[in-house]
């Protein structure tokens, strides 16, 4: 068997990013530095994302939305409105091109039997006189898509098949009509039978009263309704859901009818009156709209949009358009909110899927697993419903701060300042000497018996002197205290010094608490007061206020 491989060039998706916590802790050290805010420093990482060790970087949302505000323009510089309805004019034109090829043919054929004798020549005339009064009538027809709707409506075909073509585009519209209103509808509006129609009306009445006791306070009972309607709300589990349901799909409308010229708004509201003839049904539907703008106004959701293409789109394009413009629509504020809860968990997976694929939908359930990295690495604890540094990511921010200051140190001034002093109470060195009251008694036994042989000579056994005796130095050992002072007033924000001085007391912190673990390190705030902190307390110290 032959495996086939295809190779092309990479472009930043191909796949998800590896990303450890302390990368991530770096690349919130500096805004945890200056403002000494855990929340504040997740919400900005979540905004612009991360970068890895390898310099490959996690989009953030603010990517995200740059993608999505990018895949809009696209859509809105690829088509236009101007003409939604030219694919029913078309058809509506088949359709009357077909009953005059029906109303000739018919005529045709009645002169053929006149002439056989099969039909008497006045029953031919009268055929005649209703061809022409029929050809005059599809004549007269107004020109604008309803008006021919409508005049349609009132047509006796003589050509069953035009007959049947009509029938079928009406039925098609009413379907794209209330699919619009209601996910669940397509199976039932096909080939609807006056009894289906009874239970759509019968349905809209319940959900209008439903409504109506929301509307005013009350307690309806959702799930009555769910379990006799629920085929027309697929995937609905409460009635805020399905409010908010039912008014993205109005708003979709009032989006596209928002969208149009005047001309066109008035030729397609004309359309859909012409589609719903049945009073009853027309009443439920404006007391729909009018319960859904009463308990939730749509004044956020409904948009103009400004479409600037070339390419004309019919009327069920220009639904599926306005469904994914309201999706990006609403998947940006989601990601809004996102950034300013810091919680990218309320993001709808298969809304950003359908609009910007699985790639993205991986990269924001990896940022969403950004939290939880930091806690299972012990950086971040939970106390209550507030996140905080552990010691060890204050350890590991001290420890970065060190390696850029050092970055900026020249080499040639960087050194081990080796001293030759030695002393006691610190750890064993290479060096040995004749041992003395009150030395460590560190016993360089090698050099002591080599001593006692030189001076008794060769032979066993060896008796050894008090001047025999050879230890090991010490290294000297000092301690030392440190006191830094930070200022707080105000000019340190001014002249943009804080975040420095923060990344300094850090950077000596760690280093001293690395290197010299027995020394002390005091630090000391002050301004119009001075107190002593902690170093763990550097992080969440804010900025100057005073």
């Amino acid at each position: 068997m032959q495996n086939v491989f295809r190779y092309g060039a990479w472009d930043g998706s191909q796949h998800v990013l590896d990303l450890d916590a302390e990368a991530l802790l770096d690349a919130m050290s500096d805004d945890l530095l200056e403002e000494g805010d855990l929340w504040r420093a997740l919400q900005r990482l979540f905004r612009q994302g991360a970068q890895n060790q390898d310099g490959q970087r996690l989009p953030g949302l603010q990517d995200l939305m740059q993608q999505l505000r990018q895949r809009r323009q696209q859509q809105l510089q690829r088509s236009n409105l101007n003409d939604t309805l030219k694919d029913i004019r078309e058809k509506l034109q088949q359709i009357k091109q077909t009953e005059r090829q029906g109303i000739d043919n018919k005529v045709g054929d009645g002169r053929e039997k006149v002439q056989r004798g099969d039909i008497p020549e006045q029953l031919q005339k009268t055929l005649e006189r209703m061809a022409r009064e029929h050809q005059q009538q599809l004549d007269d027809l107004p020109q604008d898509v309803p008006g021919q709707i409508q005049g349609l409506q009132n047509y006796d075909f003589m050509d069953p098949n035009a007959r049947q073509m009509f029938q079928e585009l009406m039925e098609q519209l009413r379907q794209q009509i209330m699919q619009q209103q209601f996910q669940g509808m397509q199976q039932a509006l096909q080939s609807m039978t006056p009894e289906d129609m009874r239970a759509i009306k019968e349905m809209l009445r319940d959900l209008n009263q439903l409504l109506d006791e929301k509307a005013r306070g009350g307690d309806p009972d959702f799930q009555s309704f769910m379990d006799r309607w629920g085929q027309f709300f697929p995937g609905v589990n409460s009635l805020d859901e399905l409010i908010e349901q039912l008014q993205q799909r109005q708003a979709q409308m009032q989006s596209m009818l928002d969208s149009m010229s005047a001309e066109q708004r008035r030729e397609l509201m004309q359309l859909m009156q012409s589609l719903v003839q049945d009073p009853g049904l027309r009443n439920e539907l404006a007391m729909l709209a009018a319960n859904l703008e009463e308990l939730r106004p749509m004044d956020d959701l409904r948009r103009r949009y400004p479409f600037r293409g070339e390419d004309s789109i019919s009327f069920e394009q220009a639904m599926q358009v306005m469904q994914d413009l309201q999706e990006m629509d609403r998947l940006e504020r989601q990601m809004r909110e996102a950034i300013d809860t810091a919680d990218p968990s309320s993001i709808d997976r298969e809304m950003l899927e359908r609009q910007l694929g699985e790639q993205a939908k991986d990269q924001l359930d990896q940022l969403d697993q950004i939290t939880k990295m930091l806690e299972e690495a012990g950086l971040v604890e939970r106390r209550g419903d507030q996140l905080e540094l552990t010691p060890r990511a204050i350890r590991k921010i001290g420890q970065k701060a060190l390696r850029d200051i050092f970055q900026h140190v020249a080499r040639d001034r960087f050194g081990n300042h080796e001293a030759d002093h030695r002393g006691q109470g610190g750890d064993r060195s290479d060096d040995t000497k004749a041992y003395e009251f009150g030395d460590s008694f560190l016993l360089d036994l090698r050099s002591t018996l080599q001593n006692a042989m030189v001076r008794q000579g060769a032979g066993t056994p060896v008796k050894l002197v008090p001047t025999d005796f050879e230890v090991y130095r010490t290294e000297q050992m000092n301690q030392a205290s440190t006191v830094l002072l930070l200022d707080l007033s105000r000019s340190m924000i001014y002249r943009g010094c804080f975040l420095a001085a923060k990344k300094v007391a850090l950077a000596l912190h760690s280093l001293i608490k690395s290197q010299f673990p027995r020394d002390n390190l005091y630090l000391v705030t002050f301004s119009l007061y001075a107190r002593q902190i902690q170093p763990q307390q550097l992080t969440a110290l804010g900025a100057p206020l005073e």
